[in-house]
Order: C-alpha cells, then structure tokens, then sequence
C-alpha cells in the first residue's frame, strides 16, 4: 500500500479500531488518493493494527474505550485537526469513487451554512450487497466541518450533530466486515445490552445537548428515530421484531437479495430485535438484572 501523501482534498479522514487488521488496509487504501491526513484512534489493539496504520502514514492516538460516541468526540479533540472538514470513516468501510470524486472535486464548493454531508452507505454481508429490506439506500452523516460537528452521546445507534445545514449527497461507502458470522453475532449480543441502557436511559438521553432529536420531517437520521420511537416503540415487546422483519424481507423486498439476505434480515431485523426486547422482559421481571446491567455500564464511563 502507498503511503499517504498531502493531497489538494482539505479533509482529515478520523478512524477508530481495536484488532482491525483485516479491515483496515482497505479503508486506508480507499482514502489514501485525497486524504490530507488521517487519523486513527485506537483502543488498545493488540494485532498488527497501529503498525499497519503507521506504515501507511496515519497519525496513531490511543486512547482506552468507553463507547464510540467518546471515542470519536475525543479523537476530535486531541488529533489537532486542522482541516476544513473532516471524515468519520469505520475500520471496516471503504470510500467509492463516486464519493472521492465529490471530495476532490464538489467539497470545496459545499455553502458556508451547510455544515454536514449525509452520503449512501452500502452494506456488504458474506460477499454480497445487500440491496433490499430497506438496507439501502441508506444515508448516514459523515463528512461535516471541523469544530462544527460533535457525535452525540448515545451508547448505541450514534449519529454526528452539526450546527448548520445538511446536505445528501448521491455518493457511497462500502461497509463489509470480513470477520467471521460468530463474530457478528458476539459483537451483536454485545450491542443488545448498551441498546438496552439506551432504553432506561430514554428520558434522560433525550434531553442531553446535541442528542439527535425524532422528527418525521427532518433529516434521515430524524426520520428513522421518529418511526423507531413512534411506531415501532408501540408494538408489544416480540411482536415487533416479528413484525419489522416480515417488513422488510417480504414488503421491501429482502428476499431478493438471496441466501445472504436472507440471514442478513433474519439476524439483523428479527434475532437482533427480538435478543433486545427479551433482555427488556428479563428485566422488568428481574430488577437486579436491570441494575446489574446500569452499574456495568455505568462503571466503565468512570
């Protein structure tokens, strides 16, 4: 891989990683033609992800976990970003060239008031693209002004807040994780118990600056807040995830998207939320699990 060269794009790409060996050289090649810099946070690994990184020109900062809204507000505040804007990029994410040929070209030419870009992510799952269930297109918020963008403190479904205007752009990422389906799941398990902190923290998140307010008629990060919390939040725990998934492999079509999309909706639409509503059962029966759970995570922010 070539190293990383100052190039005409006035953009720092910031990326974070723990044992992203596998990942990462893909992402650092998929930048390394318009980057100005990139920075990569690291959270302790233990592979050979901070000497990959560093023999591709990255800047290496380490910092211990907590979550990953953290972790990036604190990569925005300790990497000395200096570019005009900056890109939230995952280990295990590649840049398309319709959208390194908008940075080189476009970003320079975005208005002053327009302080975000939402760009169409594809998923990738076992080799192939997920194109249906509602998977795509989907627009997240990634390239936004440096010092006008902060990543709201949620432990789970973290999105990027700007203070001015966003804009969507018709350019992709590509989001494949070559690690193993076991993995997936263990990662997926993971995320059930901060969603669930998400849940008793509900009231008391939505009222924290910056956090991502539900609006129908708002941006897409908005939008899909608002369906989340207004109708999907009023179907009866397991009916939902029932419910959601035969949406989405059925009525959006998830079926075409052949075997791989078909264990892509199971688990993503179906086993996922199901494992979560569960877990919200469990402890409403059991308050000692409910508090167990909320002074785990509680400690790990101290």
């Amino acid at each position: 891989m070539a190293d990383i060269e100052p190039m005409s794009a006035d953009i720092t790409i910031l990326i974070l990683t723990m044992n992203e060996e596998e990942n990462l050289p893909k992402a650092l090649e998929s930048v390394a033609g318009f980057a100005r810099r990139v920075v990569v946070v690291d959270s302790g690994s233990t592979d050979r992800t901070v000497e990959i990184a560093r023999e591709a020109g990255a800047d290496v900062y380490v910092n211990p976990f907590v979550n990953h809204a953290m972790q990036v507000n604190w990569g925005i505040d300790n990497a000395d970003i200096s570019t005009a804007w900056t890109f939230r990029l995952d280990a295990d994410e590649e840049v398309l060239p319709d959208l390194a040929r908008f940075i080189e070209r476009e970003l320079d030419g975005i208005p002053s008031d327009v302080d975000g870009i939402e760009i169409r992510r594809r998923i990738h799952f076992l080799g192939r693209w997920i194109r249906h269930g509602g998977a795509y297109p989907n627009f997240v918020m990634r390239i936004f002004r440096t010092g006008r963008g902060r990543c709201e403190m949620a432990y789970m479904d973290e999105h990027m807040v700007v203070e001015g205007d966003v804009r969507q752009v018709k350019a992709d990422i590509k989001d494949e994780n070559t690690k193993s389906l076991r993995w997936w799941t263990a990662k997926h398990n993971w995320y059930s118990d901060r969603e669930l902190f998400e849940i008793f923290e509900k009231e008391a998140a939505a009222t924290k600056p910056g956090y991502v307010k539900p609006r129908l008629l708002g941006t897409a990060v908005q939008r899909k807040r608002w369906l989340k919390t207004n109708v999907y939040g009023r179907v009866p725990l397991a009916w939902r995830s029932l419910l959601y998934y035969l949406y989405r492999y059925y009525l959006k079509l998830g079926f075409l998207d052949g075997p791989q999309g078909r264990i892509y909706h199971f688990l993503q639409a179906y086993w996922y939320r199901f494992l979560v509503d569960a877990k919200v059962f469990e402890a409403r029966k059991y308050p000692r699990i409910r508090e167990e759970l909320l002074k785990e995570i509680s400690s790990s922010m101290e």
